[in-house]
């Protein structure tokens, strides 16, 4: 029986006995997980992703076996026991934790049973409620330097914090990652961290063996973010690495700059420079400061190479699948920040009146640079289940052009286009932002992501807008603009405020093709946004 029809059946609330009001069902890219109303059940996928095997039926039975073992040391009242899926006479049952066997039926599969806990507590879900406060990471901390002074050391574990050691992990980490350079993470932010990665190596040999000879490489969580601690009293630590000593036995500081990092990724560097505070001094480590930007950005690489792999999933639905791509960029932003990486890429707004060649010049750079193009219409049509090149006649701001629909657009455009910038590709957007306050949240994330803005408004003598847009009525087009929208939309477009006017400036699109993509391209290099000489501006486009 697959994977897909064992999960089939964990989702029935009759598979469990006694059997469940309902089943709630998650999964990772390595598990599927049902939660019920006082218990998780854990099911491996039969995986193979080359640090992980859990491709046989015995692989699974071991590794449930050691990830119950191994997290009872920080969640002891959690982790209930390891229980096989049988069939017997026909029908898939829960059968009864035996060390021996399941007894009385086929086994096909097992399971890790988990008492389930209060989802209020988890920390990802206080962080992001603001709901995490100083005392509890202090807590935490308390807890973690209690655990790495009993857990085990010796030469079996300590030879998983040499530098060579180490430096398998992170060369694992880019050759894994290949395939999603260009897609998830620019290729010269992808060189920067490698090359930023192995510089470290060389100037910080000596640190790792003094690690080593100072106790420090301990069998520890492996695992150590937000999602896998419940901040109960004291603070439940959960989920540590089950199916590898090399990713599980590690620096302390490793798993300290995980959660670290966790904390800078959800806004909250604050709480992430107490808990490594409260952390070096209670367990008396003066050299983690040195070492935490070297695992963080370790951690935040990692954490981009998970989201990738989840993204590949075929299990995953289309929007679940874009979501993990976008968590891969950002996560892969945050490495590249952690490594020093400073460049800003480049962020072009098109904005303006219908009919003035906004589009136009949208897919020039797209063509010429490969920039990424986010257009405003085609998110309103996916927003609004209706197709990209499906033109629409409504009145004006009505229907799917009313204000809140327009808001929803300029929401979901501002949040690809963060994802995009973060993982350090240049983007362009196509849109009207009309309104000084459609332009705000661009303006915001600008800042955030570090990327060089410009809103340039492409402009053009009304006769040809006109032109233009009587000439659309007969050509496929996404664009909704019409003749007796124009006036209406000139009336109420803005000016850029004053205290913003260094991020705009004018392209006028009348006159020759060529001349226009001249004026743009010595526009977009006197910004800085093109480097000097990238383009050469004498040859026709």
């Amino acid at each position: 029986m697959d994977h897909a029809q064992l999960v089939s059946a964990l989702r029935d609330p009759r598979f469990y006995d006694p059997p469940a009001a309902r089943v709630e069902f998650l999964q990772t890219h390595v598990s599927s997980l049902f939660l019920t109303g006082e218990r998780v059940y854990k099911l491996k996928k039969p995986v193979n992703f080359g640090f992980l095997d859990f491709s046989t039926l015995a692989l699974r039975e071991l590794y449930c076996r050691r990830e119950v073992e191994l997290n009872r040391r920080l969640a002891p009242t959690v982790y209930l026991e390891v229980a096989p899926i049988v069939r017997a006479g026909g029908l898939l049952r829960l059968g009864r934790a035996l060390a021996t066997g399941a007894g009385g039926g086929e086994v096909l599969d097992w399971l890790v049973v988990m008492r389930r806990l209060d989802h209020r507590l988890h920390g990802t879900y206080m962080v992001e409620r603001g709901e995490l406060s100083a005392d509890s990471l202090d807590q935490l901390a308390e807890v973690l330097v209690n655990f790495y002074r009993r857990a085990p050391t010796g030469p079996e574990v300590e030879r998983y914090g040499t530098l060579e050691a180490v430096r398998y992990n992170t060369d694992e980490n880019f050759a894994q990652t290949l395939e999603s350079v260009g897609k998830l993470i620019a290729r010269g932010r992808y060189d920067h961290v490698r090359d930023w990665t192995e510089t470290f190596y060389r100037e910080h040999s000596e640190l790792f063996a003094r690690r080593v000879a100072g106790g420090r490489i301990r069998d520890g969580h492996g695992d150590l973010h937000l999602g896998n601690v419940f901040f109960e009293d004291p603070p439940v630590v959960f989920d540590c690495i089950e199916f590898s000593d090399r990713l599980r036995c590690c620096d302390q500081a490793a798993d300290v700059a995980f959660l670290a990092m966790d904390l800078d990724f959800h806004g909250r560097p604050d709480l992430s420079r107490r808990f490594v505070e409260r952390f070096v001094e209670l367990a008396g480590d003066a050299e983690l400061p040195e070492l935490l930007p070297f695992y963080q950005c370790y951690r935040a690489y990692l954490r981009g190479k998970v989201a990738a792999f989840t993204a590949s999933d075929p299990a995953l639905g289309g929007e679940e699948r874009r979501a993990q791509r976008n968590l891969a960029r950002r996560y892969f932003g945050l490495a590249y920040a952690y490594a020093g990486g400073r460049d800003r890429p480049p962020f072009v707004v098109l904005y303006g009146l219908m009919g003035t060649g906004k589009t136009g010049i949208a897919r020039f750079l797209r063509e010429r640079f490969g920039w990424h193009v986010l257009s405003t219409d085609a998110v309103r049509k996916q927003i609004a289940g209706v197709g990209e090149n499906t033109r629409v006649y409504v009145p004006y701001e009505e229907g799917l052009y009313s204000p809140a629909m327009n808001e929803r657009t300029y929401a979901e455009v501002c949040q690809r286009a963060e994802n995009l910038l973060l993982a350090g590709f240049p983007v362009v957007v196509d849109g009207a932002f009309k309104r000084r306050g459609d332009r705000q949240p661009v303006l915001e994330l600008a800042r955030r992501s570090g990327a060089r803005l410009v809103f340039l408004e492409v402009v053009c003598a009304p006769p040809e807008r006109v032109r233009r847009l009587e000439r659309r009525r007969l050509h496929d087009t996404r664009s909704d603009g019409r003749v007796e929208l124009m006036a209406r939309q000139l009336a109420e477009f803005e000016p850029p405020a004053p205290a913003h006017a260094r991020h705009f400036e004018r392209l006028s699109t009348d006159g020759p093709r060529d001349a226009t993509r001249r004026r743009l391209l010595e526009l977009l290099q006197s910004r800085g946004l093109l480097a000097a000489g990238e383009v050469p501006l004498g040859r026709r486009s």
